[in-house]
């Protein structure tokens, strides 16, 4: 039996083939190594890990004629609530004046030189954290420096 007719028939002559063979090992090749890397991807669950920042609106103004420094939340973003932060306290605020601000909230600092309850001093800086609870993620989304003196 001849199988001359039979494999010119299947695997075409030199003529009738549309890609080399080298090329054709050479594409197959490429795809198993992309398609290996889409696998792996999913499996060690790569990019998952990459976290959201947290957002939030907040207006930080001082006023100098007043001796304060006035805080308001525009709005949360993706956060769960704002905490402020200082290293400048002169008395430390209650929590409520600090910690877990939501939209709406507005808070006042003042600065009092003629006794020691104000609650900020004569000068320093001040900063709003937006904080995710969920991945205990915390941005800072505002700062504002202050000088009475």
């Amino acid at each position: 039996m001849d199988f001359k007719n039979y494999r010119n028939r299947l695997v075409g002559n030199d003529e009738q083939r549309a890609v080399s063979p080298v090329i054709g090992v050479i594409l197959m090749v490429a795809i198993t190594v992309i398609l290996a890397a889409v696998i792996a991807a999913f499996v060690l669950d790569l990019g998952g890990s990459v976290g959201q920042e947290a957002q939030a609106g907040v207006s930080m103004e001082v006023d100098n004629t007043n001796t304060q420094v006035q805080v308001e939340i525009t709005s949360l973003g993706n956060a769960d609530h704002v905490n402020i932060t200082s290293s400048d306290w002169d008395s430390t605020p209650s929590s409520s004046d600090k910690d877990y601000l939501k939209v709406g909230d507005a808070v006042t600092y003042n600065y009092d030189s003629s006794t020691t309850s104000g609650d900020i001093t004569a000068s320093g800086q001040m900063s709003a954290v937006a904080v995710i609870n969920e991945s205990e993620t915390q941005t800072q989304v505002g700062s504002e420096e202050w000088d009475f003196s």
